[in-house]
């Protein structure tokens, strides 16, 4: 493994053009300088500096671990400063990765409130529909629609249950119903509101087979307010989860509460694991459990969106 404090000694010597140019800067002597490169040389067993007139000149091979050397240092002095702010109790960037319907409903009033809360916080969104290892790697929250196993270092927190509901034209029969029997639905035209196939259309699927049909779809959407759209103009009939019902504008259709399953996905948050004690990740977490809270405590009525009643058998 190659010695840093050496690497460290190298892009001295380089950017600086001469041995004795590098002691001067380290505070080092000139021979202590050329130890350190000698030794550097033996552990990669390539020539990285050569004589050039009075002087020395690094080679290809010194040019390529002074320029990785930078980038090493940059990244050490990075976490030096993460440490400190750590240290003092404050991130100074928390980066934060959503769903759509997240997106559009949760995270933009808890975001603007954190930012009252920590001024100094930069906070970066990033759009993510799913868990993945290069998603994961660059977010301290990942807010996703899915239960899944975790890779080792990040910790899974459930945020909150999201049934789904019917949406219907206004003049359908059942739309006088408060709550209404997913088998009722079988013999309806659908519209399909994920293309293709998604964690949720699959959950919309597989509790309409447990109600013993398949869905005929008759219209393709690909995204609730659409589907929705569709629904107001009479085309037929749909389920979406009751949090997106917050991003999308009031129309003519009617939404109601459905049983005989509840299809429900799991919307659940991603840490990275030990920092969810820590400010201001722990506030973020506290504003998003409030506002998941606030949202799974309206009641669910006719045909207001924001609006919802007690749920029989959920």
């Amino acid at each position: 493994m190659l010695d840093v404090h050496r690497l460290t000694v190298l892009r001295s010597v380089v950017e600086n053009g001469s041995i004795q140019g590098a002691a001067t800067r380290l505070g080092y002597t000139a021979s202590a300088i050329s130890q350190h490169i000698a030794a550097l040389q033996r552990e990669t067993g390539m020539s990285l500096v050569e004589r050039h007139g009075r002087g020395i000149r690094p080679t290809e091979a010194g040019l390529l671990l002074a320029a990785h050397t930078r980038r090493i240092q940059d990244e050490v002095a990075r976490a030096e400063t993460a440490l400190a702010d750590l240290r003092a109790g404050k991130s100074q960037r928390l980066t934060i990765r959503y769903f759509a319907t997240a997106g559009a409903v949760l995270i933009p009033p808890v975001v603007s409130e954190l930012g009252r809360l920590h001024p100094e916080v930069r906070v970066a969104l990033r759009l993510g529909k799913g868990l993945s290892e290069n998603e994961s790697a660059d977010a301290e929250i990942m807010v996703i629609d899915e239960t899944v196993r975790v890779p080792a270092g990040l910790r899974i927190l459930h945020l909150l249950d999201d049934p789904f509901v019917a949406v219907l034209p206004p003049a359908h029969p059942l739309a006088a119903q408060e709550i209404i029997e997913l088998g009722e639905l079988r013999s309806e035209r659908w519209i399909d509101n994920e293309w293709p196939s998604t964690l949720c259309r699959e959950t919309m699927l597989k509790a309409c087979g447990a109600a013993g049909f398949s869905p005929d779809f008759a219209v393709e959407a690909h995204d609730y307010a659409a589907a929705v759209g569709f629904v107001a103009a009479g085309l037929g009939v749909t389920l979406i989860p009751r949090l997106a019902l917050g991003a999308i504008p009031t129309t003519s259709a009617v939404y109601r509460p459905v049983v005989g399953p509840v299809p429900t996905r799991t919307i659940v948050v991603v840490v990275k694991a030990g920092t969810e004690s820590q400010p201001p990740l722990a506030d973020f977490l506290e504003l998003l459990r409030q506002a998941a809270g606030d949202l799974g405590s309206r009641t669910f009525s006719g045909s207001s969106p924001m609006k919802a009643s007690p749920q029989r058998g959920s």
